[in-house]
């Protein structure tokens, strides 16, 4: 048997966290003199390595508790789902170290955004569009679109042009966005409209979908600076390529929203 010094010295943590975890249960002693001293079982060193370990993976206490009783095979799916939550973190991680290295250069000067999203002003020509409209969260817009295609295949319509999404929200709202899903089409069909001709001003931004606020973020800073413009319509996000054809590095994404001139 060991003294609770003796375990906290082998295993190098304090008696004060060994008492603390006597007192949530994660790890007793094997038995409390008289005098009230603990005593802990020399094989009792595997369940603190096994806490610890789960504690550095960042398993609350509470949550370790019910993990100690696990088999090997019983805690993988535990910690096959802790890796993933992980791996998102360390993601958004790295999205908020870009952020403030970006913000860092535009304090001393060096606009990293400028030079990556060039806002420019289009002028889009009238064109005709077949789409769905509908109210979603942002995991179903994958699904909107594989709905466009099969109904735009299903009327015999041909694709003249890129798909494209458009938000009509009044305020966002990940978890169910108004949106139209469109496809420009090279004939009239039931369902198909002709877009009006518009003024857009728009960036490419060139990546992962899930880093598309970055070119959201250009545009707003461009319309702080050139008040004479105002937005009078949806923002639209039109896929330049195909997801299933080029790697999440090489996707381009044009982004931009409906202008025109201030009338004052």
């Amino acid at each position: 048997m060991l003294t609770i010094g003796d375990f906290s010295r082998i295993c190098r943590v304090t008696p004060r966290t060994l008492r603390y975890y006597d007192a949530l249960g994660l790890l007793c002693p094997q038995a409390v003199g008289e005098n009230g001293y603990r005593y802990y079982r020399q094989e009792q060193l595997s369940d603190l390595v096994k806490i610890q370990r789960l504690k550095g993976y960042g398993f609350s206490l509470g949550e370790i508790k019910p993990l100690l009783e696990l088999e090997d095979s019983q805690l993988l799916p535990y910690l096959r789902q802790k890796r993933q939550t992980m791996r998102a973190e360390l993601e958004e991680k790295k999205t908020a170290i870009g952020q403030v290295e970006n913000e860092i250069l535009r304090m001393e000067g060096k606009n990293f955004m400028e030079n990556l999203y060039h806002v420019v002003l289009l002028g889009e020509p009238e064109q005709r569009v077949f789409s769905i409209r509908k109210t979603i969260g942002i995991d179903g817009y994958h699904e909107l679109f594989n709905e466009l295609r099969a109904e735009a295949k299903k009327q015999g319509l041909q694709q003249a042009g890129p798909v494209q999404m458009l938000y009509y929200d009044v305020s966002f709202d990940p978890a169910g966005s108004d949106v139209e899903a469109q496809m420009v089409v090279a004939q009239d069909a039931p369902g198909v409209r002709l877009s009006p001709a518009h003024t857009r001003a728009a960036v490419l931004h060139k990546g992962a979908y899930g880093n598309l606020h970055h070119a959201y973020e250009a545009l707003c800073a461009w319309l702080a600076e050139h008040t004479e413009y105002r937005v009078c319509g949806p923002a639209m996000d039109r896929y330049l390529n195909d997801p299933h054809n080029v790697s999440e590095d090489e996707l381009l994404t044009g982004v931009s929203f409906q202008v025109e001139k201030a009338k004052y």
